[in-house]
């Protein structure tokens, strides 16, 4: 889902702490908050106290070699991963998917998910209230949300499609679509982890859902849950995810609703048929 750049620029203070120099430069991308400096990526802490120390931590511990790559978090002298509501990490280069990488992108989740399968549940997964997260639990049943009228439609018909479905959770990353980063003869690179408590399946379906809403996916992009018995409860979930997050993002001066609401039920139709024509975008 295309996001505006809005990116604030880190104070000298913060520079200094993380021992990096260059002129601050924004990055196009996620949520528009990123900056580089030289060698390094700066961007604002999340808002949930201890979730960028716990995600600095993990990946800090991650394997070598695991088909993946990560960037190295940078910390100040005395050891902080946030300095004055600033992260930092090293930049590393590289082409981003998904166009014509959605199997990389969900082979990578899955070598991802590997890696991640014996991290605890943070406790701060509890604590937090922006749209993503409210959406992620509205999802799978454990909270209930109004969405903006244009977006009604769809969302009912999705409620009514969702069966229980069970699944061994575990630390995921939830927006995996337009963060693996591609390089000739390295291992792709996983950036801006969103951390998240649910089945791996769960997260490679969001993939799946955002091409099937916002790109043109490639053929057969349907099938990547295999045989799976869960598969359609998951992209169903998926479904119901993106779009209780975009009502929760939206103001009253939207303009795109019966758009968003066409991609939505088109998405939903080849859902429930287990097919994508390749129909033009709505």
């Amino acid at each position: 889902m295309p996001e505006q750049s809005s990116a604030i620029l880190p104070p000298r203070s913060v520079l200094d702490a993380f021992g990096v120099r260059g002129i601050p430069e924004p990055l196009n991308g996620g949520q528009g908050r990123s900056v580089r400096v030289g060698g390094a990526v700066l961007k604002p802490a999340e808002r949930t106290e201890g979730e960028s120390e716990w995600a600095a931590s993990v990946f800090e511990r991650l394997p070598l070699g695991a088909g993946f790559r990560v960037p190295r978090p940078l910390r100040s002298a005395e050891g902080d991963a946030v300095v004055e509501g600033w992260t930092a990490a090293e930049f590393i280069d590289g082409r981003p998917g998904p166009s014509r990488q959605w199997p990389g992108v969900v082979a990578v989740g899955r070598a991802f998910h590997a890696a991640l399968r014996e991290v605890p549940r943070p406790a701060f997964l509890d604590r937090r209230t922006h749209p993503w997260a409210v959406a992620d639990r509205v999802a799978w049943g454990e909270e209930g949300a109004a969405v903006v009228p244009e977006l009604a439609e769809p969302f009912a018909h999705l409620l009514s499609l969702r069966r229980p479905v069970e699944g061994a959770a575990q630390v995921i990353h939830g927006d995996l679509t337009g963060n693996v980063l591609f390089s000739p003869g390295q291992n792709p690179v996983v950036i801006d982890f969103s951390p998240y408590w649910r089945p791996p399946l769960y997260a490679e379906a969001v993939v799946i859902v955002d091409g099937l809403l916002w790109y043109e996916p490639a053929p057969g992009l349907l099938a990547g849950g295999g045989d799976d018995p869960r598969w359609r409860q998951m992209l169903i979930r998926a479904l119901i995810f993106r779009l209780v997050a975009l009502s929760g993002l939206v103001g009253p001066s939207w303009r795109a609703g019966e758009k968003e609401a066409a991609r939505f039920l088109a998405a939903t139709e080849a859902v429930e048929r287990g097919t994508y024509e390749g129909r033009a975008r709505p």
